[in-house]
């Protein structure tokens, strides 16, 4: 795993945006999102890719902390020919250095509820469900978890 590169993806920067895009929307077909989306999201949130060498592994979400308990998101998705192999946690370890230099109180994830690997790699670091949501209009379930 010593080759393993996080990577930041700037709003302007074509192929990043496209792996990032391809992760997420792989993870998360009932959230997928065009490359504009993508863009937009590069500018309010970090997004960053993951790479073994050269090969994309996964990608993440920081969304910067928010409202009176300071509350930041941190998603982590690795891609499944990827799983098991330290990525996610990088990742993830990653990700909260960030959401905590950006001065978060708490920290939450959001994930789908049939993402069964997702859910047991938040149970395995101390996330604990507080929601469960349907988004008007659609069928997918969703969970909310808040590192306990």
């Amino acid at each position: 795993m010593t080759d393993l590169r996080i990577e930041l993806v700037e709003p302007d920067a074509e192929r990043a945006l496209q792996d990032w895009r391809h992760v997420h929307n792989l993870i998360v077909p009932p959230a997928a999102m065009d490359l504009d989306e993508v863009r937009e999201r590069s500018g309010r949130n970090r997004l960053e890719n993951a790479y073994l060498g050269d090969t994309l592994v996964g990608c993440s979400t920081v969304r910067p902390p928010a409202g009176e308990d300071a509350v930041a998101t941190v998603i982590a998705r690795v891609l499944p020919r990827s799983r098991r192999q330290g990525h996610g946690t990088a990742l993830y370890e990653n990700g909260l250095a960030r959401a905590r230099a950006l001065g978060a109180g708490a920290v939450e994830t959001v994930l789908l509820a049939a993402n069964t690997d997702g859910v047991r790699f938040a149970e395995g670091r101390g996330f604990v469900e507080t929601e469960r949501y349907v988004l008007d209009g659609e069928s997918d379930l969703w969970i909310t978890m808040r590192l306990a």
